[in-house]
């Protein structure tokens, strides 16, 4: 995938998650986004999904197919929004919502997915907060907080460009390379692959770290020298 085929906007609803495609030739859209959702299986899997396809025109047929092929892969989708009639005319047909109500800003969920040729990060613009749990099978990055008891596991490398309080699970499928940075690094816990320390206590000056996995197969966190 290449332009803005590699970007794909999701927020959190209460009713689901809404995926906000462009103008790009919708064949192409389709595959784009099948092709990033067969590379998070885990993560779509048992979603209900809302589609915001911008002013692509859409038939029965083609709104058809793909809500057969998002439900072979364990999702359902039940609402289009879209800026032409002639899609809008057709969601309702097949009886999909053509409205979503929008998530409060303290509710938004906003992140985004790339991809990174072999590899996938999955991007998060928000602090997360006591009782989040992210689960990715790529790096994941956040630009905010991690707050006690919020949860991040991750099959490939984890930065925090904030606070580290809650837990993170970097390398989750046994990677021993990946690596845990964060600019204030003090964790509940800390684990790369199946190696874990324990908690660390906040500093009075945190200074940025990186945890990773020594040459004695020993996790420990050093200073870090972002960018």
């Amino acid at each position: 995938m290449t332009g803005t085929n590699s970007l794909i906007q999701i927020k959190g609803l209460r009713d689901g998650l809404l995926v906000s495609l462009d103008d790009a030739p919708w064949d192409e859209q389709r595959i784009a986004f099948l092709a990033q959702v067969d590379a998070q299986p885990d993560f779509f899997k048992g979603a209900r999904l809302a589609l915001d396809v911008a002013s692509q025109v859409l038939h029965v047929n083609e709104l058809v197919d793909l809500r057969d092929q998002l439900s072979e892969r364990g999702i359902s989708l039940w609402a289009v929004i879209s800026e032409s009639p002639t899609t809008e005319n057709t969601a309702q047909l097949l009886g999909l919502a053509t409205r979503v109500s929008k998530p409060r800003p303290e509710e938004s969920r906003q992140f985004s997915v790339r991809d990174l040729g072999d590899e996938t990060a999955l991007f998060l613009e928000r602090t997360l907060r006591s009782g989040t749990r992210i689960e990715f099978p790529g790096h994941v990055v956040v630009f905010g907080d991690v707050n006690p008891g919020a949860e991040i596991v991750a099959e490939g490398n984890v930065i925090i460009w904030g606070r580290l309080r809650g837990m993170v699970h970097a390398g989750s499928k046994g990677n021993k390379n990946a690596v845990i940075c964060a600019l204030d690094l003090s964790p509940t816990q800390l684990r790369i692959a199946e190696e874990v320390a324990a908690a660390l206590n906040p500093q009075e000056n945190p200074k940025p770290e990186i945890a990773r996995i020594n040459e004695n197969g020993k996790l420990q966190a050093e200073f870090w020298s972002p960018g």
